[in-house]
């Protein structure tokens, strides 16, 4: 029986509905199913099969610790962090190497990293997404999951922080080094 309607709750009163009957866990698994399932394909799961496995052991995982959730920081990050954390566990559980994807409908979010690198403007469209997958895919991961979360993902650079657990000038310091050496793989 719910008690308010799920889409007007914040995360924070999500968890605590769901800490109290987990059937209010669906709502929570709704709202983040298909963002976490884009993250982890951008991640680099090599198919959507695989980084659905992700996601059912990142949304047990978030279930099974629902009481270890701090609801004085952001539901968003920790839950991010859970399949940051599970999508490295597939890798090393598959020994598969990541590579990251990017759908045609993402393209916008790619001509936003080429605005930022100052790409020349009259490149073809689909040679240059391809070029910017494959330039992202040689960086080191660290670099990798920063513009990715930051690009791709829309997330701050707090959130950034959270996600990964570093310092927020970690996350600038990576962020900058990060462009700077997609910018230089990109002139290969």
């Amino acid at each position: 029986m719910r008690r308010k309607n799920s889409p007007n709750l914040t995360d924070q009163e999500l968890v605590h509905e769901a800490l109290k009957d987990a059937k209010q866990y669906g709502p929570l698994v709704e709202r983040y199913y298909k963002p976490l399932l884009r993250y982890a394909l951008r991640l680099g799961c090599p198919s959507p099969d695989d980084a659905k496995d992700v996601l059912q052991e990142t949304f047990l995982k978030a279930y099974v610790n629902l009481n270890d959730y701090d609801d004085r920081l952001k539901f968003s990050s920790w839950i991010y962090r859970i399949a940051h954390n599970e999508t490295i566990n597939f890798f090393r559980k598959e020994k598969v190497r990541p590579r990251v994807a990017a759908s045609e409908d993402e393209q916008a979010l790619l001509e936003n990293i080429r605005d930022e690198l100052d790409l020349a403007a009259e490149m073809d469209k689909r040679i240059e997404r391809e070029r910017i997958e494959r330039a992202l895919s040689t960086l080191d991961k660290k670099y990798q999951n920063v513009l990715v979360l930051k690009f791709w993902e829309e997330k701050s650079y707090e959130e950034i922080a959270d996600i990964l657990r570093v310092p927020m000038g970690t996350v600038a310091t990576l962020m900058s080094r990060g462009k700077k050496k997609l910018k230089d793989a990109l002139h290969k």
